[in-house]
């Protein structure tokens, strides 16, 4: 996959819409519609950098579809995981907790519900 593919991809896994990657690396919504398009062109690399912050990927990765470093340990993870992770991150300490209490819950449950 491409550039373009990739970076649809990524938007579908976070849940973000073109505005708000837009917004939040400071570009114009019809310039990030332009790499989606059907003749997406690549983004110059300052822009590229950008995108992958917000995103949470390397460019590397927007670019290939691979990485060849450990940059993103969740990669191996499905989408809604990385979401998960990406969400608790920004969360403060004490949010983080309680979400962590949840999941936990969440767990004890499942092997009490495998056990029945």
């Amino acid at each position: 996959m491409g550039f373009r593919e990739n970076l649809k991809a990524e938007l579908t896994y976070s849940g973000m819409l073109v505005k708000e990657l837009a917004g939040q690396a400071g570009l114009k919504k019809h310039t990030i519609d332009q790499y989606l398009s059907v003749r997406g062109r690549i983004p110059a690399a300052d822009v590229a950098v950008k995108i992958a912050r917000v995103l949470g990927v390397s460019v590397e990765y927007l670019v290939t579809g691979s990485e060849t470093g450990n940059t993103n340990q969740l990669r191996g993870f499905s989408p809604e995981v990385r979401l998960m992770a990406r969400i608790a991150e920004q969360l403060k300490p004490d949010y983080r907790e309680i979400a962590l209490s949840l999941v936990k819950a969440l767990r004890e449950h499942k092997a009490v519900v495998q056990q029945d």
